[in-house]
């Protein structure tokens, strides 16, 4: 075959040609399959297969995608007033930041943005600014996740942007809580680690708590966690975030909701007092706005409308990129 025998001789694989020679071995093989012998019909089906959409009747593409980038409102990176972002936020970030901060009247939100557009760094700043600002005792703001891995992946980026901010570094500590031993425990905050260590953290609560929803039912109820919550009162928690929510579907939509109700209850958390949100990947319409919307209140037992949903804002294709090297 041509991709074959081309990428034997320069070293690399043409897709084009690929393509082209899958979809031929694909016509040649319902040909092979399906032609008939009977007169007149000998030799119909091959130009059938052949000249239907000048040969694409079961091929279609291949199609390359091309995303524009994420649109930026201004250079700005002393959005917040207690310490300064590593890069200028894209306008949802912005967005993000303008409706979570705690310095004025937050509203819970739902961050609806597509892959690689900084969906955690739309709630990481505000919760590290509010912990910044607020330096009493308790736990501030929950995060919980869907799976284990993504929230040690997301504890090691809350780790690097505070060892690597000097108005936060010392001032604000993280703690991951989730199932199982760690081989190596972490007792304090490291460039790259949150504190993992689980006697350390009901010792001495962190101000943001990273877990998943099955272990924060066992915060709840063992008795040996609840050290963890003997600083909060009920002003304490300011933000309950959950990441991917869109995965929380079915019967553990249901328990997630309940443990949520649970938490407030627990921690005497009145529901204007708690600032709600959630991660959800990129919505096509105005009625997935709409049902997304009425997913959120029912989970959060808060009210969520289409107004409280953060989109994606991309750089339109009349819009000259400039990219510094």
């Amino acid at each position: 075959h041509r991709a074959v025998e081309c990428a034997g001789k320069v070293g690399l694989m043409i897709p084009g040609l690929l393509a082209q020679d899958v979809a031929q071995s694909l016509r040649e093989f319902i040909v092979t399959g399906f032609e008939t012998d009977t007169w007149p019909f000998n030799g119909k089906f091959e130009q059938l297969v052949n000249t239907a959409n000048n040969g694409e009747a079961f091929i279609k593409g291949p199609y390359v995608s091309i995303s524009l980038p994420f649109a930026k409102k201004s250079e700005n990176l002393n959005f917040f007033s207690s310490f300064s972002t590593e890069h200028s936020p894209f306008v949802h970030q912005q967005t993000s930041w303008e409706w979570l901060r705690s310095d004025k009247t937050p509203k819970s939100t739902i961050v609806a943005t597509g892959t690689g557009s900084g969906k955690t760094e739309c709630f990481l700043y505000p919760l590290l600014d509010h912990c910044k600002r607020n330096t009493s005792s308790g736990i501030k703001a929950i995060v919980i996740y869907p799976m284990n891995a993504l929230a040690g992946d997301q504890a090691k980026r809350f780790a690097s942007v505070i060892y690597n901010t000097p108005e936060l570094k010392d001032k604000v500590r993280v703690g991951l809580f989730i199932g199982g031993a760690d081989e190596t425990e972490h007792k304090q905050m490291t460039p790259d680690q949150v504190i993992t260590c689980k006697k350390t953290l009901r010792r001495t609560p962190p101000d943001i708590l990273l877990t998943n929803y099955k272990m924060l039912d066992y915060l709840l109820m063992r008795p040996k966690d609840q050290p963890l919550w003997k600083h909060n009162n009920a002003d304490s928690l300011k933000y309950l975030v959950v990441d991917e929510l869109h995965t929380f579907d079915g019967a553990q939509g249901s328990d997630l909701a309940m443990l949520i109700r649970r938490l407030k209850a627990r921690l005497d958390v009145k529901t204007n007092q708690l600032t709600c949100i959630g991660t959800s990947a990129t919505l096509g319409s105005d009625l997935q706005m709409d049902d997304l919307a009425d997913y959120a209140s029912d989970i959060f037992d808060t009210h969520f409308d289409r107004s409280s949903i953060i989109g994606e804002s991309r750089e339109s294709t009349e819009t000259p990129i400039i990219r510094s090297h």
